[in-house]
């Protein structure tokens, strides 16, 4: 006895899965019109699908980040083109997947993931792959994300939500290498050294003169890749270290990712 498939099961299996009528339409034929039948068919062939792109290169994407009280999850989810970064269906996954990481954590978000995102491959036709995923907790955390391309999380020792989002809003912009001067090793400096010495080398200047020169640049280099050194973004008149000193805090770690 063959089973009638209405436009109502199929309307039904695709508000499920996000997958084409056609697509939702075949998997309940072939599934004689049981509904938990035709999803694992769906989910069968949509992690098929995503075997076959397993090789191609995911290097565009989006980054989330997603808070709750003092705690703050970072993920990057990455697709082949900015055109599907942009999709609705792609943006919709990569908040469910950082809602779940937050909520679950990140190891049962991962045993998740996989079909959730296969059935969304099915639909765009491209490989999708997570990439970095963080939590960050603090007494004090706030986030910044620019353009859905890049995105910082910082956690302070004091302080208020804004300021911790005003310092991630800065470290986006600036892009410290180190916090604090003790963060910088002697081989960070036997680097900077080597390339500055070949510059003022070339000087004709008396070598006493050439010295203090290097120290300069040397010294100049390290407070403009050194965070608490630089004028705040939002105000030149101060640097990074002293508006956190207006509130007693510190940074005690911060995410940094992007996109390309």
């Amino acid at each position: 006895m063959s089973i009638q498939i209405t436009a109502e099961l199929v309307k039904k299996l695709r508000d499920a899965t996000g997958v084409s009528i056609m697509q939702c339409r075949n998997a309940l034929e072939e599934a004689s019109g049981d509904m938990e039948k035709a999803l694992i068919i769906l989910k069968k062939k949509s992690g098929a699908i995503a075997m076959k792109k397993a090789d191609r290169d995911a290097k565009d994407g989006i980054v989330v980040v997603l808070e709750d009280n003092n705690k703050a999850l970072l993920l990057t989810l990455h697709s082949e083109t900015d055109f599907v970064a942009k999709n609705e269906d792609f943006i919709k996954l990569t908040n469910e997947l950082a809602k779940i990481a937050l909520e679950e954590g990140i190891e049962s978000m991962k045993e998740k993931s996989g079909d959730i995102i296969n059935l969304v491959i099915q639909k765009v036709g491209e490989k999708i792959e997570l990439g970095h995923i963080e939590e960050l907790t603090g007494p004090v955390v706030g986030s910044y994300v620019h353009g859905g391309k890049s995105a910082v999380v910082v956690s302070l020792s004091a302080g208020t939500p804004d300021l911790a989002k005003d310092i991630a809003m800065h470290i986006a912009a600036m892009k410290p290498s180190f916090i604090t001067s003790s963060d910088i090793s002697s081989d960070d400096k036997s680097k900077v050294i080597e390339v500055f010495e070949k510059e003022v080398a070339s000087s004709d200047k008396p070598e006493e003169i050439k010295k203090k020169i290097l120290e300069g640049k040397i010294s100049t280099y390290f407070k403009e890749q050194t965070l608490v050194d630089q004028p705040f973004i939002k105000n030149s008149d101060i640097t990074v270290g002293e508006l956190l000193a207006q509130s007693k805090a510190t940074l005690v770690h911060f995410i940094r990712e992007s996109i390309g």
